[in-house]
């Protein structure tokens, strides 16, 4: 039977594994499709337009939120992001999943739009916050200024992790993906994810009725 597409979220502090995770989730089903932000920051050494990122002007990215064309947005660390709405919409009405790695206030944007019915959101912990700062310092993307904010605002995303349907403690990235795909395969089977139910159960109705 068909189903709808569900909108499904998955936030973190960064370097708390969302990303890894994400792609992990895509290789797992490659149906779910992953929405591209739109941002006005530079592009990044290897980063490509469209695929990476929808890279933007300000005065274009401020045009589209004026004009409505983004589902959520935010501006972090001096820049624009957000989720253009038109193929998020198109995605679910075609019952496919839609994958956002945003932050809490993205997550809480989409959570209070016209396709909130639709949303499934998960937070992922750092096992502490000292394996958190290792990850970034690993990175080697950063500088130490830089590392010092993202720890901050690591904090302000971690305080909001009870506004999530699923919280996951990242400690072995194995065992948090075999459980993430445990929550997206029992949130399709969802009734309200299922349209289609009605429709069977009426048939059954009528083959019970004419086989009395």
């Amino acid at each position: 039977m068909a189903r709808r597409g569900l909108l499904i979220i998955l936030s973190s502090p960064s370097g708390a594994g969302k990303s890894t995770l994400s792609r992990k989730l895509r290789d797992w089903d490659a149906t779910i499709r992953f929405s591209v932000s739109a941002t006005t920051r530079a592009p990044r050494p290897g980063e490509v337009d469209g695929q990476d990122y929808h890279f933007r002007t300000e005065s274009d990215f401020r045009r589209m939120v004026a004009e409505g064309e983004m589902l959520e947005h935010a501006h972090v660390f001096g820049n624009f992001y957000g989720s253009p709405l038109a193929p998020v919409r198109a995605a679910i009405e075609a019952g496919c999943d839609v994958l956002f790695d945003i932050d809490w206030q993205g997550a809480q944007q989409i959570r209070n739009s016209r396709l909130k019915d639709n949303v499934l959101s998960i937070f992922l912990l750092p096992p502490s916050i000292a394996a958190l700062r290792a990850r970034l310092i690993g990175r080697g993307q950063d500088a130490p200024d830089t590392i010092a904010k993202r720890m901050q605002k690591s904090w302000d995303e971690i305080s909001h992790w009870d506004a999530y349907d699923y919280v996951l403690i990242n400690d072995d990235l194995e065992a948090t993906e075999d459980r993430l795909r445990t929550i997206v395969s029992a949130e399709r089977l969802r009734r309200d994810q299922q349209p289609d139910l009605v429709d069977h159960v009426r048939r059954l109705q009528s083959e019970y009725e004419d086989s009395r």
